[in-house]
């Protein structure tokens, strides 16, 4: 582009990664050209967002590059684009951006950062400040209100004090926003927030979180018995859990743990025990807790296998405990599971943030370690064509015995004759 006699500089998102060391993962690039114009210097390019001065540069090598125009917005009607935009220069395209550390341009060539908006020195002190007038830039697109505590919380910066406040007044419009893009936002500030438990204290403070997660809101205050939980309450309990994930944990261990003990609240009853004693219980909490999680990513509209996947691991997150009394059958079967690794995590992190016991989470460990030198769950020695051949027709007798069989088998029974030999006989040979 500059080639051609353009102006052409790294921007945005790219350039305060690079600044801060970190690896972008994108790139965007902003230039005097036309859409036009930009269409006609590459061979390959998409025009999804022609309107807005944006063209998808296409490479035969690496990833698609966004190029945009200089440009200044009209009003946002929409609360999320600008009606119309007027092609304009580098200083009018930083002022209609949204925070000072995503406006600042990079000369590629020269490694020269042209700042018109002080993002830089905001950077280094790790601020996210919006540009001009907060409440204005908030309206213009309201998902900037959880962008701007993404950002603090997966950058390790604090919100300025006008920016903070114009997100908790502000806080009900996130609401107009698209249960897709609040999803896509949420789910980057769990996994990608080195503190996400600090990350849901400010989603909370700001007010977003009684907005888009009520029912995680109303785990604050719900009390805990002591003994089990001296870490306080059930929203406590949950931020200790996420502070302490693992870098980059799994979207879908992020989601159990934030959502594991969701169903604390509507169970809470403070009971008296056989001896006497008082203290606060939370019967089948796991399992109700698993329905309100369902009805919260359904609501996000989060993808059905990952919906499942975490639904199972809050519906069991409780069994893990009786694990030590478990037959060899049903610990096989529980370790051979395919959510089991995030459990397992899960119940480390549950115990490391309330009673600190991990006896169980050792035992679990050990026995994963007895049972590497063979599949956990080896091929069925006994199947479907076995029981046919026997006389039998599928059924709920037919599953029965073939679940009966492979319990059996995983109890060490590798004989396959004598699996059979317990089979009962079909109605018609009895």
């Amino acid at each position: 582009m500059r080639a051609k006699g353009h102006e052409a500089y790294l921007v945005g998102g790219c350039v305060r990664d690079l600044l801060l060391g970190r690896e972008p993962q994108d790139w965007d690039v902003a230039t005097d050209a036309r859409p036009e114009q930009i269409e006609a210097l590459f061979p390959k390019t998409l025009a999804v967002g022609k309107a807005f001065g944006i063209i998808t540069v296409v490479p035969d090598v690496g990833q698609p590059v966004e190029v945009a125009s200089y440009r200044a917005d009209s009003p946002y009607a929409d609360g999320r684009r600008p009606e119309t935009v007027t092609f304009t220069d580098a200083r009018a395209d930083a002022l209609r951006r949204d925070f000072t550390v995503n406006a600042l341009f990079l000369d590629p060539d020269t490694g020269e950062i042209r700042d018109f908006v002080h993002g830089r020195a905001d950077l280094e002190a790790r601020i996210i400040r919006a540009i001009g007038d907060p409440a204005r830039r908030f309206a213009e697109d309201h998902l900037r209100l959880l962008r701007a505590v993404r950002f603090a919380a997966t950058l390790g910066c604090a919100l300025e004090p006008a920016t903070f406040t114009a997100i908790q007044q502000l806080a009900p419009q996130i609401r107009r926003i698209s249960a897709e893009r609040i999803r896509d936002e949420l789910f980057r500030l769990l996994t990608e927030s080195p503190q996400a438990g600090q990350a849901l204290q400010l989603l909370r403070d700001s007010g977003l979180l009684k907005e888009i997660l009520p029912e995680v809101e109303g785990m604050a205050g719900v009390e805990q018995p002591p003994e089990f939980h001296p870490e306080g309450d059930v929203f406590t309990h949950t931020k200790l859990m996420l502070n302490a994930l693992p870098p980059r944990p799994s979207l879908r261990l992020a989601l159990a743990v934030l959502l594991h003990d969701v169903g604390k609240p509507s169970t809470a009853q403070y009971t008296t025990l056989p001896d006497g004693t008082q203290r606060w219980r939370f019967e089948n909490h796991a399992a109700i807790g698993a329905d309100i999680a369902r009805a919260i990513l359904e609501r996000l509209r989060a993808p059905t296998d990952l919906i499942n996947d975490v639904c199972a691991i809050i519906a069991g997150h409780m069994r893990l405990a009786d694990a030590p009394r478990m037959r060899t059958s049903k610990l096989r079967r529980l370790l051979g599971g395919p959510t089991f690794p995030d459990e397992l995590e899960l119940h480390r992190l549950d115990c490391e943030s309330s009673h600190a016991l991990l006896d169980v989470y050792d035992f679990l460990k050990a026995k994963q370690a007895e049972f590497a030198a063979e599949p956990v769950l080896p091929p069925p020695l006994v199947t479907g064509r076995d029981l046919i051949a026997l006389g039998h027709v599928p059924g709920p007798p037919f599953a029965k015995y073939l679940r009966a069989c492979y319990d059996r088998q995983l109890e060490g029974e590798t004989d396959k004759a004598a699996l059979l030999a317990a089979v009962p006989p079909p109605p018609a040979a009895r």
